[in-house]
């Protein structure tokens, strides 16, 4: 035998305690779908309306690719290797998406392909697209569809038009303005009602609005429609045209480092997609050309501004030697000399090509840059040389000198123009075949079948959102109603026991809608549940408080019971006429009383007329013999409210009220009352004074908690004590899930 310590058992009471909480919640939660069941489905349904709806009426996207590679090294033709830093440099693939998306770019495929002149026909809001693709699905060769319901000003399927040429004002850009076809290919531009220009397809029409202001003129190279079409016309600023692209576009690498960028572009026309995705590429890959090529054009024209100008250096150091040598003679320089002489030509040609190799960095980069210092080191050290070699030079006779110096101006001069002739030579045929690091792996092809929408996921998305949307309305209406809907909660806050739970009744719902539509029960039949349906919840509900009754009365000054709510529309009258009735099935001599004398409506359920009942009785105007109704089917008597008083309050306030009452107990087992709410009228407090047991009928998620402090206040300030609450109205599901149960209490 396993034996249990103090600690141990309460810790297996907390879990026990914190299961059946979170079981109670489980619970509490499945029965708040239960009951709204409908709300979730009704919203669903709406919700799923309206998803198929878009799905069917959007219109079709269709998606365009183009696949580029970008190389690692460029590439030249001829086998030439480009001779500057900057060509051979390499870009990032991030920086390259950001090039093709720039403005650069596209601003140029906007241009050369008029993506900032809108022109489209005219449909009927919301559904008209959607109308016109079908119709044009359905005809033949094209044709032009009939207009719908005499809406011919709007297009139905068929109208083409194509604008070549459209310049407006500035006021205008981004502005619609309304293409009206006319006859004959003749045409009106309105704006704001007001016909601005004229036109006819296949011609120019060209008007100046304001002098100050830039002419309005178009070009229809094509236009297909019925006379009296519109069409949608408008000419985007360069910033809406971009944007409109740029949404448009998507630029991805695929996969990691491969290289291979993918172009993709959606459009409502599957021949525009692929033709703007193919000019973008191919303006992409010139530019990218022309990018690698620049370094070589920018050595170009610096070398050809130094080519005039060193040959004409070397014209004149070779006219200056020919001159010396013609007035000197000639002179023949020994080995030694000639060393000399070679050495400091090539020192020279050296510094003079570092000068210039300087003056091109230094178009390029600072003072500061490793590559211009290094060049100046360079040219230090050859000076130092230089230096060296005019020294010995100048240690020769002067006629040698004047030989030297002139014979190394003109081979310096000589070599560095040949040098840089060179160098330009090759410049150019790097630039000719020069062929950048892009290139186009596939073109865009026109795609076929529509990218969105994907109708399916469409559908049911707006199935899961519609469910989503229903189950959190009604946890946000169940958060905000602050009715109670739990009778455990009336007695732990307000320390009033619960007679019983009666659940809503389906039947009693069919009887309300008869006696709606007829004003009176159907077929004359007394409207009590308790006798066309016994076997229903509610009754048996009923049966239980006829238990616990008996036991309450056992003690009470007299057998008088009334019938109360906080509010109107709570069900006391029901649970008044079908607990007579229910208590009368027991063998009990029952009377039921009308003493609602502002609304009071009993004698409407059970059939009879309202004239000679309480209102009479009191006034003393007829007997009480008179004012007793016989109902056969329900084996109980009643009284009804009889003529409605203006001052009902006083007339239940005078002595013969009691007397009646007080004479009534006498020839009954019990009396029942059923009386006006305790919030809208005093009555309730009135007649509380002579009842031996008053009981308050409370609706499930109706009555909010503040509700039932007043009505229990206003109770206590006339002497009256409640007995117990009735709750009403408590919703099937939730006897069947257990989250509210049968309350059943011995008098106290």
């Amino acid at each position: 035998m396993i034996n249990f310590s103090r600690n141990d058992t309460k810790i297996l009471s907390n879990y026990r305690t914190n299961q059946e909480e979170e079981e109670s919640i489980l619970v509490e939660l499945l029965t708040v779908l239960a009951e709204n069941k409908w709300i979730i489905i009704l919203i669903t349904l709406i919700i799923l309306f309206i998803g198929i709806a878009k799905a069917f009426i959007d219109k079709p996207v269709y998606k365009a690719d183009v696949l580029l590679q970008i190389d690692e090294k460029p590439r030249t033709v001829l086998g030439i290797e480009p001779l500057t830093d900057l060509v051979k440099s390499t870009m990032p693939v991030m920086a390259e998406i950001e090039l093709i998306k720039s403005r650069m770019v596209l601003g140029e495929a906007i241009k050369n392909m008029d993506l900032a002149i809108v022109a489209k026909p005219k449909y009927f809001p919301l559904i008209g697209e959607a109308i016109a693709r079908k119709l044009q699905q359905r005809s033949q060769n094209n044709t032009i569809s009939n207009p719908i319901l005499g809406q011919s000003h709007y297009a139905w399927g068929g109208e083409v038009i194509q604008v070549d040429t459209l310049t407006v004002p500035d006021n205008l850009r981004n502005k619609e303005l309304i293409l009206l076809a006319g006859e004959e290919g003749h045409f009106q531009i309105i704006y704001e009602d007001e016909i601005i220009i004229e036109g006819e397809v296949g011609k120019l029409a060209n008007k100046q609005i304001n002098r100050h202001q830039q002419p309005i003129s178009i070009f229809v190279s094509l236009l297909k429609s019925r006379p009296g079409t519109q069409f949608i016309i408008k000419l985007l600023s360069e910033n809406v045209a971009l944007t409109q692209l740029e949404e448009s576009l998507f630029v991805s690498e695929k996969g990691k480092q491969t290289g291979i960028l993918e172009l993709t572009l959606e459009s409502s026309d599957p021949k525009q997609a692929a033709q703007i995705l193919n000019e973008i590429a191919n303006i992409y890959v010139r530019q990218n050309v022309e990018y690698k090529s620049a370094e070589s054009q920018k050595a170009l024209e610096f070398l050809d501004k130094q080519l005039p100008e060193l040959k004409k250096q070397m014209e004149i150091a070779a006219s200056n030697l020919n001159e010396y040598r013609n007035r000197k003679g000639s002179i023949d320089l020994d080995i030694e000399t000639q060393n000399i002489l070679k050495g400091s030509v090539e020192v020279k040609t050296q510094i003079t090509l570092l000068q210039q190799r300087r003056d091109e960095l230094r178009q390029r980069f600072t003072e500061s840059h490793p590559s211009v210092i290094a060049v100046d080191r360079q040219i230090s050290r050859l000076k130092e040389q230089s230096y060296a070699h005019d020294n010995m030079i100048k240690a020769l006779p002067a006629t040698k000198q004047v030989i030297v110096d002139l014979s190394g101006n003109l081979e310096v001069s000589t070599n560095l123009y040949n040098t840089l002739l060179n160098n330009a030579q090759t410049l150019k045929v790097i630039k000719a075949g020069t062929v950048g690091d892009v290139r186009i792996i596939d073109y865009a092809v026109l795609p076929d079948i529509p990218f969105k929408p994907k109708r399916i996921l469409v559908i049911g998305f707006a199935l899961i959102f519609g469910i989503f949307v229903g189950v959190a309305v009604v946890y946000l209406r169940k958060m905000l109603n602050r009715g109670i809907k739990d009778p455990d909660l009336i007695e732990k806050q307000l320390h009033i026991p619960v007679y019983a739970t009666i659940s809503y009744s389906k039947s009693q719902e069919v009887i309300n809608k008869d006696i709606r539509k007829y004003n009176r029960p159907n077929n004359n039949v007394p409207a009590l549940l308790a006798k066309i349906n016994h076997e229903d919840n509610a009754i048996e509900s009923l049966r239980s408080l006829r238990t616990t009754l008996h036991f309450s009365l056992l003690d009470a000054k007299n057998n008088i019971v009334l019938i109360s709510g906080p509010s109107p529309n709570v069900g006391k009258t029901f649970i008044a006429m079908n607990l007579a009735t229910v208590m009368a099935d027991s063998g009990k001599k029952v009377l039921l009383i009308d003493a609602d004398l502002r609304k009071g409506a009993i004698n409407t359920l059970l059939g009879i007329s309202r004239n000679k009942g309480l209102s009479e009785i009191v006034l003393n105007t007829i007997t009480l013999k008179e004012v007793i109704h016989k109902i056969p089917l329900a084996n109980i008597d009643f009284i009804s409210t009889g003529a409605l008083p203006p001052n009902p309050s006083e007339l239940l306030l005078h002595e013969r009220f009691g007397i009646f009452l007080e004479t009534l107990t006498k020839s009954y087992d019990l009396v029942i009352i059923d009386s006006p709410p305790i919030l809208a009228a005093t009555d309730a407090a009135i007649i509380g004074q002579f009842a031996s047991a008053t009981f308050m009928v409370v609706k499930s998620g109706i009555n909010t908690k503040r509700e039932l402090e007043q009505s229990i206040k206003r109770f206590a300030q006339s002497g009256t004590n409640i007995k117990g609450i009735v709750f009403n109205g408590v919703p099937e599901s939730s006897l069947r899930y257990g989250y509210i149960y049968q309350y059943s209490y011995k008098n106290n």
